[in-house]
Formats: structure tokens, C-alpha cells, sequence
């Protein structure tokens, strides 16, 4: 078909005026204007006010901190009259690999009614993270990435970061849970120890698995942060090998070269005092064996003057509480009677769980057929006890914490995803965080710690649109945070409802 100019003219023009009209009908319903809001956001803490804040192809674009700002053309208008709009949360500790509460047998199980239980659970996990309102994670080992992949490709999901595989010393922790003939498979990011090449397969060579080779390998794979790990063990198992300073050192040295966090996990006093000599960014557990001070009933001098430390060098402490309430679960008859469990939980899962298949952990756990309730002052008069006396002593020092689960922290039912956050922030409460320390650390200072604080952890200008409506001030209760209204991730509105379980 021939055209005269004009008529092509006119055609180029017909072109364009629908092309125009296309790219503003699609930056209309790209455009939120979500107007009469207490908007509260952890850098202006001492400047709440009512405003707007108007999202635009999953960024914040404007911040109005007065009323009566006038509505941008063609938004869509969300009123948040009496309600609060915070950052979207970060859980900058979790593991997304294996559902919670089962044995490695029961994940190979070839069982149909297994198969699709795990397949449910995993299909509902991102919403889960969400229904709570999390809308940024880190996982912070590796070692199954195809659930991450998955994850990541969720039709709904929180923003996903991770460390790449952890990097643990040879047949140390938690390598040495997994049998000798597969644990360097699952954990090939090793540090090599010469002492131990008999128990080392050939195939993994010593110059491979230097702290700096396996530094590189963690930032050649995209992670943002180095995991590592000090632990000597507990139970019937504590002499495990570790790392030495020196180790340390390299790891610490290649860690800040490439531009990293460095993460160590560490949950006694003697791990925790070998990582702040080693000058670790983060401190990935609360301290709940004190080692020879066990029995100590107040706070000795000795761990006071490493929490000084602690808290004088800005290092990040995650208190991960829930980690012992996750083990506690087991000899707590009410737990998965809990409302919240049935949002968050497929219910077939939850069938099982409360069957006695479903309750294998608790053999682990327990010893002789100790009953409930000697097990649970147990864990009240010891490990929760020193936890809460650290904690607490470094919330009067208004430390560096970073809000972190563990979820799921071993093969348990009691950490659960999403719901373990909002139990974790009840724990930091009742151990004497104030809602402002609790508030700061589900936001911005994972954000800044993290080095991610462009993109998240505030309400600004630039900032992707991770952002949570609450009906209640989450600086006036911690039960705010089970008051969600709607989630946006990356400027997609969700409604909680839609978030939960169906």
C-alpha cells in the first residue's frame, strides 16, 4: 500500500498521539498516591507528620511531610487517614532452602502427600514473608540454590539478597552435622585445614580453599555479605574444630577488599570475644553461653567490657531470641495452637506437624523423657536468662542491632517464616529493646549495615517503594506490627488478606 506525504504524515502523527496516550494511560496506573498519612521513617524519627508519598514505576519519586499537598495527575489515590506507613522490614538472617520442622529423610521422602506438602509450603513462603511485612531478606548461607531461584521468580516475593555459600572451617560447625561422606559437597567453600587432609577428599585442593579463594568465590557469586562461623560446639558434640585468628585475619582482610560484610556466626561469649578481636561486622546470634560464667547470675565484669566493645566499635548484633523459643516449641503444648500459625502455614503441613511424625525434633531435644516443664525452666533459667542480660545491657548503650530471625533456625516447627520476625520482636521488647532501637533495626540500620541503604530501609526520595500501611504507630506497641494493612513491594500494592494462606 502506497501513501501520498500527507497521509504519512498524518499516519506517523495518529502514531504518536497513541503511543503518548499509551504511556500515560501506563504512567497513570504505574502512579500511587498514597495521601493523609503518619509517615514514619527511622532517619526523622523526631519529625512524624501527616503527608503523602507518591510512588511511580516502584520507586518513591516525592515525599510531602504537611497535609493538603495537591494529588499528582492521574495517581492512583490511596488514603491512609489514621493509619502509619513505615519502610518495608528486613530480616537480614534467614534460610530459605528447607521447609522448617523436617529431617533430611522426611525431605527425601518419595511419599506423593510429602512431595506436595513441600511443594505448598514453598509456594506459600514468599507471602508469608510479606503477610508480616517483610519485604527485604537475606539469606545468609547457601546451600541449595535452586529454592532461591525459585523464590525469586514467586509471582509475589520480598526483595532477596544472600552470602553466597558460608564459609565454615573443615569438619567444624555446621558442616559436622551432615555425614562425612557428604558434607564437603553440601559445605564446598571450606577452609582447608593441612592437620585434617586424611578426613579431606582428595578432589578439594588446599590452594582452592584458602579464606581468600573462598572470599572470591563468595563475591564472584553475587553475595553481598561473607558468612563464618566459631563454634566449638554443644551437647554431646564440643570440640569441634575452628578457625584461628589468623584465619580470621585473611578472612577479614579479603572481605573488606572485595567490598563485604563479614558475618560470623557466634552465640558464646568465647565466639563472640574471638570476633570482636577479629574486628567482624556483624555478630550473628545473642550471647546465651557464657562458658565457664554459666552460672553467674548477674552480668560478670568479664563479658560487660566485651559488650563495651561491642557497642564502642558499632558492631552489629542480631539477639535472635527466637532461636531458643524455636526449640522450646517442642514442650509447649499451645504453640502450634497459635491463630497466626494457619496464615503462614499451609494447613497440610500443620496437619503434620501436629502429628507424631511431625514431632521427631523433640527426641532430639529432649533427654530421658524430661517433662515440659522441667525443660522449659531449663531454657528460662539459662540460655533465655543470659540472652535477655546482654541484651538488655546493650540496649542501655543504644548498640548497633540489626534485626535478624534465623529462620528456620534448625529442623524445628517453632521458627516459622514471617511469623518468627513478629515473635522475635516481642522477645527484643520483653529483653529491653524500646520500640525506637526495634523499629531502627528492622530498617535502616540493616539497611546501612548491610551496605543496601540506598535502595531500602527509609521513606526518601529514590528509594525502591518496599513500604507496609499499619493501623497502629509501631512506636507505640510492638503488636503494630501484626496490624498490617497493606504491603507494597517494590510499589505493587498487596492487602494483607491476600497475603495469607488460602
Amino acid at each position: 500500500m502506497k501513501f501520498s506525504g500527507i497521509s504519512k504524515s498524518l499516519l506517523l502523527l495518529s502514531f504518536s498521539i497513541f503511543a503518548l496516550a499509551d504511556s500515560a494511560s501506563n504512567r497513570a496506573a504505574n502512579r500511587t498516591w498514597i495521601t493523609d498519612v503518619t509517615i514514619i521513617s527511622p532517619e526523622k524519627l523526631d519529625h512524624i507528620e501527616q503527608g503523602s508519598v507518591l510512588i511511580e514505576n516502584g520507586r518513591i519519586v516525592r515525599v510531602e511531610r504537611r497535609t493538603g499537598a495537591k494529588k499528582p495527575d492521574g495517581a492512583t489515590v490511596v488514603s491512609g487517614k489514621g493509619q502509619f506507613l513505615i519502610p518495608g522490614l528486613i530480616d537480614s538472617h534467614v534460610h530459605l532452602a528447607f521447609p522448617p520442622g523436617m529431617s533430611d529423610a522426611q525431605l527425601e521422602s518419595k511419599s506423593d502427600a510429602m512431595k506436595t506438602m513441600i511443594k505448598e509450603y514453598f509456594q506459600q513462603l514468599p507471602r508469608s514473608y510479606l503477610y508480616y511485612g517483610y519485604t527485604t531478606l537475606v539469606d545468609l548461607a547457601v546451600v541449595a540454590p535452586q529454592p532461591l531461584e525459585d523464590f525469586r521468580h514467586a509471582p509475589v516475593h520480598p526483595d532477596l539478597y544472600d552470602c553466597g555459600q558460608s564459609i565454615p572451617f573443615a569438619n567444624g560447625y555446621p558442616m559436622s552435622f551432615m555425614p562425612p561422606a557428604t558434607r564437603f559437597k553440601l559445605f564446598p567453600n571450606f577452609i582447608y585445614d593441612p592437620k585434617q587432609a586424611p578426613s579431606i577428599p582428595s578432589e578439594f585442593k588446599p590452594e582452592d580453599h584458602t579464606p581468600a579463594a573462598d572470599v572470591a568465590r563468595v563475591k564472584n557469586s553475587g553475595g553481598i555479605c561473607v558468612k563464618t562461623y566459631f563454634e566449638h560446639g554443644f551437647g554431646k558434640d564440643q570440640h569441634l574444630p575452628a578457625m584461628s585468628p589468623d584465619d580470621l585475619t585473611v578472612i577479614r582482610r579479603a572481605t573488606t577488599q572485595d567490598g563485604l560484610v563479614l558475618m560470623m556466626h557466634a552465640n558464646s561469649f568465647e565466639a563472640q570475644k574471638f570476633g570482636v578481636e577479629g574486628n567482624v561486622d556483624v555478630l550473628a546470634h545473642g550471647m546465651w553461653h557464657w562458658g565457664d560464667l554459666d552460672s553467674k547470675t548477674e552480668l560478670p565484669v568479664e563479658i560487660k567490657t566485651l559488650l563495651d566493645q561491642i557497642a564502642a566499635k558499632k558492631i552489629g548484633y542480631q539477639p535472635t531470641i527466637q532461636v531458643l523459643y524455636g526449640e522450646l516449641a517442642y514442650f509447649d503444648p499451645e504453640y502450634l495452637k497459635m491463630k497466626a500459625i494457619p496464615k503462614v502455614v499451609p494447613g497440610k503441613m500443620l496437619d503434620w506437624f501436629n502429628s507424631p511424625e511431625g514431632k521427631w525434633f523433640k527426641k532430639e531435644l529432649e533427654e530421658d523423657d524430661t517433662p515440659d516443664a522441667v525443660m522449659i525452666e531449663a531454657f528460662e533459667k539459662g540460655p533465655l536468662r543470659r540472652v535477655r542480660q546482654v541484651v538488655a545491657y546493650l540496649a542501655s548503650k543504644d548498640a548497633d542491632f540489626l534485626f535478624g530471625t534465623d529462620t528456620p533456625s534448625s529442623p524445628t516447627y517453632g521458627n516459622l517464616p514471617g511469623l518468627n520476625g513478629y515473635l522475635e520482636m516481642r522477645q527484643l521488647q520483653k529483653a529491653g529493646l524500646s520500640l525506637a532501637q526495634i523499629f531502627r533495626a528492622a530498617t535502616i540500620s540493616n539497611a546501612r549495615k548491610l551496605k543496601i541503604d540506598s535502595q531500602v530501609g527509609t521513606i526518601e526520595t529514590g528509594k525502591v517503594a518496599n513500604l507496609v500501611l499499619l493501623n497502629k504507630s509501631p512506636l507505640e506497641s510492638v503488636d503494630a506490627y501484626d496490624s498490617i494493612a497493606t504491603v507494597w513491594i517494590r510499589g505493587q500494592p498487596v492487602s494483607r488478606d491476600n497475603l495469607a494462606v488460602h
